[in-house]
């Protein structure tokens, strides 16, 4: 899903996943480093199955041994609580309004048959906005796989951290909603719609992303975690990526400018790229190395 890659705690799975050998998973790292600081910044898949093995020694190491532990929202059962509450409250369309009547009819047979494909009702569907149905969708798909955010890198990442070590988020869920929330309809729409034909042209796409971050395949990740959403919804792209990005170096630069050891998990798409968080740093005169 394109969207939907983008919100915490909401990914797809592809069915039949063939993953490459644990010995060889080495998803990337960054390390950005000045006088008295280092930061590792480690991607995340927010969504895997529970016997993946994908973590490094060196993501490992770095979380016993960190001051401080950075995720793109707060890990911890309250923010699902709220990113619940906040789903409904604005995640259906107007009163009057069917999603269905909003997009092009081959993408109204697609949701459909989507729909019945993955237990959801097609009434239900048809009164959620289209980030929300998109969101919806996915969940329906990783769930039916077996795969959760539980077992997800943040979840365990979490869980490994000292309880001494400090936790910070570069987001609040309401910021991270509102950001799907106020994204205009037609890229809302561009966006579903393409995830619609994902599904019925290419429903392993998921299955390659991950492939390509086990393998720290940065090619790979461009192709399947950012240029589609690049492509089919320019404006999106903006919000959810490189506006995002730009807030994160913000606050990522006022960490560096203190001491100490930090480690980073933000989706892999953010890291990625002339756009990504190591490429800013790197131009605001940080030594940055990784892949």
């Amino acid at each position: 899903m394109i969207l939907a890659r983008h919100l915490l705690a909401v990914s797809i799975l592809g069915l039949g996943i063939v993953l490459p050998h644990p010995a060889l998973a080495k998803p990337p790292i960054w390390i950005v480093r000045d006088a008295d600081s280092q930061m590792m910044l480690f991607g995340s898949v927010h969504v895997l199955p529970a016997k993946l093995n994908w973590q490094p020694k060196a993501l490992r190491r770095e979380v016993a041994q960190a001051d401080d532990l950075w995720f793109e929202l707060p890990v911890r059962p309250e923010t699902g609580v709220e990113v619940q509450a906040l789903v409904a409250e604005h995640g259906t369309l107007p009163d009057g309004t069917n999603l269905y009547s909003l997009l092009s009819p081959k993408a109204g047979v697609a949701l459909r048959g989507a729909a019945e494909r993955y237990g959801l009702s097609v009434e239900l569907l048809g009164r959620l906005k289209p980030w929300f149905a998109e969101v919806a969708l996915a969940t329906s798909q990783y769930r039916a796989s077996g795969a959760s955010p539980e077992t997800g890198v943040e979840e365990i990442v979490e869980a490994q951290a000292p309880e001494t070590t400090q936790r910070h988020a570069l987001e609040t869920a309401r910021e991270q909603i509102l950001l799907f929330d106020q994204t205009s309809m037609a890229d809302q729409i561009a966006s579903l719609e393409t995830s619609l034909n994902e599904l019925a042209d290419e429903p392993s796409a998921f299955d390659h992303l991950v492939q390509a971050w086990m393998a720290g395949d940065l090619a790979g990740l461009t192709t399947h975690a950012l240029a589609p959403l690049r492509k089919s919804s320019p404006g999106l792209y903006q919000r959810l990526v490189i506006d995002r990005n730009k807030h994160w170096v913000d606050e990522l630069d006022g960490r560096l400018k203190g001491s100490g050891k930090t480690v980073v998990i933000v989706g892999i798409g953010h890291l990625i790229g002339p756009d990504g968080v190591p490429a800013r740093l790197r131009a605001l005169g940080y030594q940055v190395t990784g892949p």
